[in-house]
């Protein structure tokens, strides 16, 4: 088995990821979806946790040796980037989704040098917009964006578009198609299902559920 679907398989052994066609989840932009993601759980467990973050290090130490800083997207993926700068030795940086209000209004929290050659670290990537909006924020801060690592994508072509467009190479631990393979090898989805998730991946912005 791959690591691609030994990370899949721990996700939906937690629940980390659930599917379910005939209720669908609500995302906060609006999309109807048969499947959601929730990595934050992986964390409630050590040795998942710790499986995830050495094949997140793992994937940064082969694929991107020249990263000099690390950077989480607030706020699912600020551990996982804690984690990996930790275990690679790495200093670390994390940016909110916007400026603090208060204090020194930061939006970037931590130390970094202007030219740093960073990565961005990101708990999914599913239509990309948040993932963009935080290389445009170190960008404007003169910090050189390398890349970016997540655990799962969706596999959108809206985000493979937009990240190939602002010059983001990425990479991420697992995939839906993983997923859904895995799904159904393991007999979690049946063939009917199985349709009926390909085609919401195909235009999810469209998708209104089984009829």
């Amino acid at each position: 088995m791959t690591n691609e679907k030994t990370i899949a398989e721990k996700l939906l052994q937690i629940k980390a990821i659930r599917l379910n066609v005939d209720e669908p989840f609500n995302w906060a932009s609006g999309w109807k979806s048969p499947i959601y993601c929730d990595n934050r759980k992986a964390l409630s467990f050590p040795y998942i946790r710790d499986f995830i973050k050495s094949e997140m290090c793992n994937v940064i130490f082969e694929k991107f040796p020249e990263a000099g800083l690390l950077a989480g997207v607030a706020t699912a993926g600020i551990a996982w980037g804690a984690m990996a700068a930790d275990q690679l030795k790495l200093p670390y940086i994390y940016v909110r989704p916007k400026p603090k209000e208060h204090g020194l209004g930061n939006q970037i929290e931590g130390f970094y040098e202007t030219g740093q050659k960073t990565l961005v670290i990101e708990d999914l990537i599913s239509t990309g917009k948040s993932s963009l909006q935080v290389v445009e924020v170190l960008r404007k801060a003169s910090i050189e964006v390398i890349g970016m690592v997540s655990i799962f994508n969706y596999g959108f072509d809206q985000a493979k578009n937009a990240l190939e467009q602002a010059g983001v190479p990425y990479l991420s631990l697992t995939n839906y198609e993983t997923l859904i393979n895995l799904a159904i090898d393991k007999k979690i989805v049946s063939a009917a299902q199985e349709s009926v998730l390909l085609n919401w991946k195909n235009d999810p912005a469209n998708w209104k559920g089984v009829l």
